[in-house]
């Protein structure tokens, strides 16, 4: 094929179709030359141009009357000295970083790696096998028009967040259509959104849909990567989750269904690392386009230096490969329709060089950004290198996965000792983690149960994970997971064990969503999804990990409604939801917008807090003339509640919820003075009715 080929220019990065033709532009700044090969639909390579410019490090050229849906890759020239950080191969097709779309499946074969399979110098020996028979291509992509919905715009303090998967969400939904399960059509059904809906659900976070790879291990044992933690491109959805023929149009009415029902899009994004992995790993985009640039590397330049636990860092102090993520965040946002943006082990994105930094390139240039600014933003605060935890450390503006918060609530309830003085902080927000810089208790997203862990079931019904399924030996995931099973590992038709199961989380679900701070639920938790004590099912794309939507017993929609319940309380009662943290300020005589007391009704002074043996408590939550009192009980055996003082006078109290029986509401309505008995393992929400 004879193409002309003009010098074009270097901005934007990818492949942009302008109506007349395609511009390319590829940024390595170690190159020696870039190949632009081009393929029919069958995936025959049909011209291999050079780029004819490199300007500002950037190799570009225009192809005229090249049309949207044209395949490509590149091949990079460059040297392949993996001591010297270069593993420059041109026998390797590349995939553009900035491609919208892939065509065709990855087939793992050992010519997608850059080295000798096998040799004694492992990747010191260059390979000289053609890997584009086995990789995807990449697809020039016209423009289209964004969501057309007005985004929600929902206020943090008022966001409850629902964390979930594409396909676990619906592949076993009988609402949707089976052609549409698994895929964002499936998300966008009726079905889907009148359960979000009904839920009280306001922003849905989807885990990883960017374009992702199934590791070589995985496939070879028969498993696969489940949850996509593996990215290889920013700006493509991951085609699996696209209906034949549909793209991103796909991805967009989704978008627009969700925002019409008044649901915000959060993406969980993994900037951290690709799926190329360590020295050994294949080479498909970026360490053949320029290693040096776009990874971290060790001292030793031939190896990574990895705080992500994944075999690599992607670079994100150097300016291009900040560039890149900046533009793929705005793309999602802009052109997409996204709300906000859950970060995987944001910690290695604040690493410059080898420290923390909450002034790190990265957090400054989304903290200035007049688009990125302005959604929500959402810190996983860890990663697996030095000094890696830092949850409390972001900056003004995000919020961060709190696991004090989890970890915390499953003791209480567990029933372990000494565990008030975390039970008070969560339920308040934790503000000694986040009240600092003019945050707000937003910043704590509140969870029980996540994708990473056991589901909220497991939580009461295992004391040690069980994933023997992950071909691990048992090995992989957590071993410090707060759970019980209360007598009988996993199922049982033990109607004591199962009501005192269904006791303690409804308690763990009442604080999830009485507690100030942003809550997240886990995808199917208030259905009761177990995952049979898997607490890493990162592999299991089966019904390990899928949503049963059918097989509910009468618990378990008792239980849904229950949830129901809580939400639309938290949704009513302004004082669950503070937008500002409550530090005992007085609000009228003798009464402070929050206090805390023991069962005999006296408030707890400091000295309280230290009693190891202690299990119930009260707090109090005033302001607007209202005031709400939330009694907990983590012991085994009921206990009388004193009702305490407010002015000069005991109040009148109306009861919202009884968690140990399930109540929202319940009529008849029940009135209390005096005091209260709490079941064990139970909370009880009061408002003030004089």
């Amino acid at each position: 094929m004879k193409l002309r080929l003009d010098p074009g220019a270097p901005w934007p990065l990818g492949a942009t179709h302008d109506g007349r033709g395609v511009n390319f532009a590829l940024f390595s700044a170690h190159a020696t030359r870039v190949e632009l090969c081009l393929f029919d639909p069958d995936g025959t390579e049909t011209a291999r141009i050079t780029l004819p410019e490199y300007s500002d490090e950037v190799w570009h050229g225009y192809v005229p009357d090249l049309p949207p849906g044209q395949l490509y890759g590149y091949r990079v020239h460059g040297p392949y000295a993996p001591k010297d950080g270069h593993r420059f191969n041109p026998y390797k097709l590349l995939l553009d970083p900035y491609a919208r779309r892939y065509a065709g499946q990855l087939v793992w074969d050992d010519a997608l790696f850059g080295y000798q399979i096998g040799n004694k110098r492992a990747d010191l020996v260059m390979s000289k096998t053609d890997s584009a028979p086995f990789l995807p291509k990449c697809v020039v992509v016209g423009e289209s028009d964004p969501p057309r919905s007005p985004r929600p715009n929902r206020p943090w303090h008022d966001t409850v967040i629902y964390e979930a998967h594409v396909k676990g969400m619906t592949a076993r939904h009988p609402d949707v259509p089976e052609p549409l399960r698994g895929t964002f059509a499936g998300i966008a059904d009726p079905a889907v959104i009148d359960h979000l809906v009904k839920l009280g659900v306001t922003a849905i976070e989807l885990l990883p849909v960017h374009a992702f790879v199934n590791d070589r291990h995985l496939v070879e044992q028969g498993l696969s990567n489940y949850w996509g933690y593996n990215s290889i491109g920013f700006f493509a959805p991951a085609e699996r989750y696209v209906s034949p023929g549909a793209g991103l149009e796909q991805f967009r009415a989704m978008v627009d269904r969700l925002h019409e029902a008044g649901i915000e899009v959060l993406l969980d994004v993994v900037y951290n690392h690709t799926a190329e992995g360590n020295a050994l790993g294949p080479t498909l985009s970026f360490r053949g386009i320029d290693n040096a640039a776009y990874y971290k590397l060790a001292e030793d330049k031939r190896h990574y230096y990895d705080t992500t636990g994944c075999g690599n860092t992607l670079n994100i102090g150097q300016p291009r490969v900040l560039q890149l993520v900046m533009d793929s965040l705005r793309y999602w946002v802009e052109q997409c329709g996204v709300d906000g943006f859950r970060f995987d082990l944001a910690s290695a994105l604040a690493r410059d060089d080898k420290d923390f930094n909450p002034s790190a390139s990265f957090l400054d240039a989304v903290g200035q950004d007049p688009v990125l600014s302005r959604v929500k933003l959402i810190a996983e605060p860890w990663d697996l290198g030095e000094n890696g935890y830092q949850v409390g450390a972001f900056p003004p503006g995000w919020a961060e996965w709190n696991d004090l918060w989890r970890d915390g609530l499953r003791s209480y309830w567990k029933g372990d000792m000494g565990m008030l003085p975390a039970l008070g902080s969560r339920i308040s927000g934790s503000a000694e983690i986040y009240d600092r810089r003019g945050r707000k208790p937003w910043a704590s997203v509140n969870f029980i149960a996540a994708h990473d862990g056991f589901t909220l079931r497991d939580v009461v019904s295992y004391n040690k994970k069980h994933n023997a399924a992950n071909k691990e030996d048992n090995k992989d995931g957590h071993d410090d997971n707060r759970s019980y099973n209360w007598g009988i590992k996993g199922p049982t038709d033990d109607p004591a064990i199962l009501d005192l199961r269904d006791k303690v989380r409804r308690s763990l679900m009442a604080s999830l969503l009485f507690s100030h701070g942003t809550p997240m639920l886990n995808m199917g938790d208030e259905l009761g999804r177990t995952q049979g004590g898997n607490n890493n099912a990162f592999c299991q794309d089966n019904e390990i990990s899928w949503v049963n939507w059918t097989d509910l017993g009468e618990r378990d929609r008792a239980f849904l409604d229950f949830v129901r319940g809580l939400a639309s309380l938290r949704a009513e009662q302004a004082l669950l939801r503070s937008p500002r943290f409550l530090h005992g300020e007085p609000v009228a005589p003798r009464i402070k917008n929050v206090s805390w007391f023991k069962p005999d009704g006296e408030e707890k002074q400091s000295e309280h807090w230290t009693d190891p043996v202690a299990k119930c408590i009260g707090a109090s939550f005033a302001g607007d003339g209202q005031i709400l009192l939330m009694l907990f009980n983590a012991d085994a055996e009921p206990i009388d509640f004193i009702f305490p003082y407010f002015g000069k006078r005991h109040l009148r109290w109306r009861l919202l919820c009884d968690s140990a029986k399930g109540l929202i509401r319940p009529e008849p309505v029940v009135i209390a003075t005096g005091k209260t008995t709490i079941e064990g393992r139970g909370l009880l929400l009061f408002e003030r009715t004089d």
